[in-house]
């Protein structure tokens, strides 16, 4: 037994290690100070019915310093809530800004690939850069300014600047903070920037930075029409056109609070997981395998403490804090609650694990639906 957990803790000491050169050497930080830029850029949002919080997203945009050639356009995607009636309200008559109605999601489309389609086709031709942000992400005043100046500093087409996740509930907490210790733990970052592959890829689109030509070369949206995850898929797309892309710490630029609850966060996971991991038995290894490694060592340093084995007790306890380790590296490199959230890591992979076999089994019915459409 004493090998068996061994191994499993070696595992462990190399992926925590492996989170720990990807969280001080390779993940790019762009300045949160002051900073400009003198091309023409365009700021995207699309919305459906966020009336509720839109107003300190677009309050952010318009405070937005650095850009003097800035441009913001807003899509209202058949809201039913008054969201266009807030646009105005807030933006008032702001010459920057561009209010359009979205038209009905044709077929072999998604409603997010389609707005975003629809305002990039609307852009300022002018417009050299391109910035998506979601209505739930506010921007820090030289936000727009510092993630163009990265973009253009990495030589990369798309550039994903990860917001910092704001967490206030304790589903919050289990739940949100995967998303980066995920990529921190297992995605190589300096490899993604220079391989080619579309496979190495991974983005956000809550804050998404695109070179124009670049965005142009890839298709667009048009590319990525019917992938719930567009944001990952367009990364892939611009890689497959012979562009790069990067991922950078946007903690200090943006802020993101995802769900309000948790049924929103629960049926936001579940819509999107199953195309995160592809084929059901991939998702089956992947998901047993984070059980085996984050899940499993707790508890066999207590059954290993009942029969009598205090050298395996305290190798699966090492293996248990090695998993905490990588956690708090991860919270600290992107402006996340490190303590005492990271003990409870292992109760984050199963509740990872539940929402991945939901997402699967939902699908299987065909009772996937987000904001009142049906995404699969």
């Amino acid at each position: 037994m004493s090998a068996a957990v061994l191994a499993l803790v070696l595992a462990l000491a190399a992926l925590t290690a492996h989170t720990g050169v990807n969280a001080g050497r390779w993940l790019r930080r762009p300045a949160g100070g002051p900073v400009e830029v003198t091309e023409p850029v365009a700021v995207l949002l699309p919305l459906r019915d966020e009336a509720a919080r839109l107003t300190p997203c677009l309050r952010s945009l318009l405070a937005q310093r650095g850009v003097p050639r800035l441009r913001i356009v807003v899509l209202d995607d058949g809201s039913t809530d008054g969201t266009a009636d807030v646009v105005r309200a807030v933006a008032g008559d702001d010459p920057r800004v561009t209010l359009l109605t979205g038209v009905t999601t044709p077929p072999g489309w998604l409603g997010k690939p389609h707005a975003c389609h629809q305002l990039a086709g609307r852009a300022d031709p002018t417009a050299t850069a391109l910035v998506f942000v979601d209505a739930d992400v506010v921007l820090t005043p030289y936000a727009v300014a510092a993630a163009v100046t990265e973009l253009r500093a990495a030589g990369a087409t798309l550039l994903s600047p990860y917001p910092r996740i704001v967490v206030r509930t304790a589903a919050d907490r289990l739940v949100q903070p995967l998303l980066q210790w995920l990529w921190l733990t297992f995605l190589p970052l300096r490899a993604m920037e220079r391989s080619p592959r579309p496979s190495l890829a991974a983005a956000g689109g809550q804050f998404l930075v695109v070179d124009r030509a670049g965005y142009d070369r890839a298709g667009g949206h048009a590319a990525v029409a019917d992938k719930v995850l567009e944001d990952i898929e367009l990364a892939r797309a611009v890689k497959r056109s012979g562009g790069r892309i990067a991922l950078a710490d946007g903690s200090r630029l943006a802020a993101c609070r995802m769900y309000e609850d948790w049924p929103q966060l629960r049926d936001g996971y579940t819509k999107s997981l199953w195309a995160s991991f592809g084929h059901p038995a991939a998702a089956a290894v992947v998901v047993a395998l984070l059980l085996l490694l984050y899940t499993a060592p707790p508890l066999v340093a207590v059954a290993a403490l009942v029969a009598g084995a205090p050298l395996s007790a305290a190798l699966a306890t090492g293996g248990y804090l090695l998993g905490v380790a990588g956690r708090v590296l991860s919270a600290r490199a992107t402006g996340g609650r490190a303590w005492p959230d990271a003990l409870a890591h292992p109760v984050s992979v199963v509740v990872l694990g539940w929402l991945t076999l939901r997402s699967y089994h939902l699908r299987k019915r065909r009772r996937l639906s987000w904001r009142g459409r049906p995404v699969s």
